[in-house]
């Protein structure tokens, strides 16, 4: 699926989210919510960039929120992909977060597939030799008498 799609299927599952853009770790905007994402993707990018400064020596940031009194920017990179969001105020958090990664996973290219190994070619396959029949069994034999206990 590609980044306008993810989008737009976000966008309709999410109420909370208001504008949305993807972009690469260059900064090109591959979908947009937005007439031009590139400002939006760009002001991501640098909120990015200013919480790792502040993160120096641990690892790569993955996802950030930004709350204020009119809404929040949620930012959640995977790879060389981003995502960015605006929600109205008091957003439920971890539901955006979610939906978020749920539509960065689907704008992902996915790889080509492989390649599947052409068969060699073989003989066609040998008929597998019948079975022998059973030997039929004659008529049973009666089992021999019980014999009566002794009466004593």
């Amino acid at each position: 699926m590609d980044a306008q799609q993810a989008l737009a299927d976000l966008t309709e599952v999410s109420s909370q989210i208001q504008t949305a853009v993807v972009f690469d770790d260059k900064g090109k905007v591959v979908g947009s919510t937005l007439p031009d994402g590139e400002p939006f993707a760009r002001a991501a990018a640098d909120l990015l960039a200013a919480a790792e400064e502040v993160n120096a020596g641990s690892s790569a940031l993955t996802q950030l929120e930004v709350a204020t009194a009119a809404g929040s920017v949620f930012v959640v990179r995977e790879g060389k992909t981003t995502i960015a969001a605006t929600t109205a105020p008091a957003p439920t958090v971890g539901l955006v977060f979610y939906d978020l990664k749920s539509a960065l996973r689907s704008a992902k290219p996915k790889p080509p597939p492989k390649p599947r190994p052409k068969p060699a070619a073989t003989e066609p396959p040998k008929a597998k030799p019948k079975p022998k029949p059973k030997p039929k069994a004659g008529p049973k034999k009666p089992p021999p008498p019980r014999k009566k206990p002794d009466a004593a």
